[in-house]
C-alpha cells in the first residue's frame, strides 16, 4: 500500500474518540476493494516475518507445516493467503522452517502457483510427485519438531483432512513421522495475536459496526407501530451489503415488554416477528467482517412513549448493573490466567454483589468466534474443558459477552440486559476497542 495513504488512515484512526458514548455521527472512511487488499498483503507479510518466528520460538516448534485444498481450507492457512485469492488452489502445502543460530525462519511453498509471501520449492518438470518433494524437503531440514494443525479441542486449530495428514505422514521416514506433533498453541497464536498497525485499525471497524448498530436502532428505521423486529434485522443485512462489507451471521433483533404489553401477535404480526411498539426494550446482536476482521456487538435501544424524554430509572439502572458486571470481567484479565479461572472468578465476584450474571465470553479476530481462552458458555457457567482452559496471552481482542437479569417492578417482571463490546487485552489491562454503551439508544433520538 501507498506510504501515504497508510499514514493518512493511521493518523485518523489514531484521533477517533473511544470514549463512552453510545454513538458517533462521523463514520469512518471505508476503503475500496483495492485499498483493503493492500493492506490485508501489507499486514500478512508484516505478520509472517515477525510473528511466526516469535511463536514458533515461544512454542518450540522449528517446522511447521500447513496443508490445504481448494475449498477445504485449513482456517489458519487461509489468513495466510494473498487477499486476491479467494480459496486454496489444489493441494497448497505451506512449510515454516526455523534453523536456528538467529536465522530468519524459512517460507517455503510446496505447490503449483506461486504464492506470494512463500518462496516456491515444487517444481513438477522436475519432480511430479508433490508429497515426494515435499518429504525431500524435510529430510533435508532434519527438523526436531514436526508442527501439523490438529486439535482435540480447538476447530480453529484442528485444519488438516484426514487424507492430508495421511499423505504427509506416508512421505516422511519412520524417523521424521515419529517428530510429528500438534501444533495447537501455535495455530491459536497465530490467529489471536493482533500486530500494532492491527490494533490500531480496529477502533475504526468497531466505529463502523456500532454507527451501523446506531443507524438501525432510530427512527430513521424504525416506525413504532409499523417496522417489525424482522424488518430491522433485514435493513441490518442491506446496509451492511451497500457499504460493502460482510456480515459473519444474520443480525438478532428482540423486543422485551412490560408484563401487561405482552401479547401474542395479531393481523398485522408476521411468522418471527414483533412489531415494536412504544416502550419496548429492544436488544440488538450484530457482527460484520472488515479487513478479515471481525465485530460482535450486542446493545439496546429504548422506544419512548408518549411524553417520556428518556427510558425509565429502572431501565436505566438495569444497564449500570450491566455495565458493573462488564467491569468485574474485565477486571479479572491476567496474562496466564485460563478462561475458566476468569469465569469462576468473576461469578463468584458478581454473585457477591447479588448481581444474577451470565457470562460467555469469547475472542474474537480473524473469526467472530476466535481463536482463545473461552471465558463461559451461556450453558456452561461451570467452565468449558479444554477451550476454557487455554490462558491468556496479551495482545489478544476478546467479545466481553454477558448479561444480568434484574427485577423492572414498573415492569411486573424480570428482564435481561444483553450486552457485548469488543475489548483489547494488552497485557497489563483491558480496554473496549470503540468505547461501550453505557446510555441507552432511545427512539426517537432526543437532542
Amino acid at each position: 500500500m501507498r506510504k501515504s495513504l497508510l499514514l493518512f488512515v493511521i493518523t485518523v484512526f489514531l484521533t477517533l474518540d473511544v470514549s463512552s458514548q453510545p454513538v458517533n455521527d462521523i463514520t469512518p472512511h471505508i476503503l475500496t476493494m483495492r485499498e483493503r487488499a493492500e493492506v490485508i498483503d501489507r499486514w500478512a507479510e508484516s505478520r509472517l516475518d515477525n510473528l511466526v518466528p516469535e511463536l514458533m520460538r515461544r512454542e518450540g516448534i522449528d517446522m511447521w507445516v500447513l496443508v490445504a485444498r481448494e475449498y477445504n481450507e485449513d482456517p489458519v492457512l487461509f489468513t495466510m493467503l494473498p487477499a486476491t485469492w479467494q480459496s486454496s488452489r489444489r493441494t497448497t502445502i505451506l512449510v515454516f522452517f526455523d534453523p536456528g543460530e538467529g536465522e530468519p525462519v524459512e517460507r517455503l511453498a510446496v505447490a503449483r502457483y506461486n504464492i506470494g509471501f512463500f518462496e516456491t520449492q515444487w517444481f513438477p518438470d522436475e519432480e511430479p510427485d508433490q508429497w515426494k518433494r515435499f518429504g525431500q524437503i524435510v529430510a533435508d531440514r532434519n527438523p526436531e519438531k514436526i508442527g501439523i494443525n490438529f486439535s482435540e479441542d480447538f476447530a480453529l486449530a484442528d485444519g488438516i483432512s484426514h487424507t492430508d495428514y495421511t499423505n504427509l505422514k506416508s512421505s516422511l521416514s519412520l524417523e521424521l513421522q515419529d517428530r510429528i506433533v500438534s501444533a495447537e498453541n501455535l495455530a491459536i497464536g497465530w490467529l489471536e495475536t493482533r500486530t500494532e498497525e492491527e490494533k490500531v485499525v480496529y477502533s475504526q471497524i468497531n466505529r463502523i459496526a456500532h454507527n451501523i448498530v446506531a443507524e438501525g436502532l432510530s427512527e430513521r428505521v424504525i416506525t413504532p407501530g409499523v417496522t417489525t423486529t424482522e424488518d430491522v434485522q433485514w435493513w441490518y443485512r442491506e446496509r451492511i451489503r451497500d457499504l460493502n462489507l460482510t456480515a459473519w451471521f444474520h443480525p438478532s433483533v428482540s423486543v422485551q415488554r412490560s408484563e401487561s404489553e405482552e401479547h401474542d401477535g395479531d393481523f398485522s404480526d408476521r411468522a418471527g416477528a414483533d412489531v415494536i411498539m412504544p416502550g419496548d426494550l429492544i436488544h440488538i446482536d450484530f457482527g460484520i467482517e472488515y479487513l478479515r476482521l471481525s465485530t460482535d456487538t450486542q446493545r439496546h435501544a429504548y422506544v419512548l412513549r408518549p411524553g417520556e424524554t428518556e427510558a425509565p430509572k429502572d431501565l436505566r439502572d438495569a444497564l449500570r448493573i450491566g455495565n458493573r458486571l462488564q467491569d468485574i470481567l474485565t477486571n479479572e484479565f491476567k496474562t496466564g490466567r485460563s478462561g475458566n479461572d476468569i469465569l469462576r472468578s468473576a461469578l463468584e465476584k458478581a454473585e457477591a454483589e447479588g448481581i444474577n450474571a451470565t457470562i460467555y465470553t469469547h475472542p474474537i479476530g480473524y473469526q467472530g468466534h476466535g481463536a482463545g481462552p473461552t471465558i463461559g458458555l451461556w450453558d456452561q457457567q461451570g467452565g468449558v474443558p479444554g477451550k476454557g482452559d487455554y490462558p491468556l496471552y496479551p495482545n489478544t481482542a476478546h467479545s466481553i459477552e454477558l448479561n444480568v437479569e434484574v427485577e423492572i417492578p414498573e415492569w411486573n417482571r424480570s428482564i435481561r440486559i444483553m450486552l457485548e463490546e469488543d475489548a483489547m487485552f494488552d497485557g497489563e489491562k483491558t480496554y473496549y476497542i470503540d468505547g461501550r454503551m453505557e446510555e441507552l439508544y432511545v427512539i426517537p433520538r432526543q437532542k
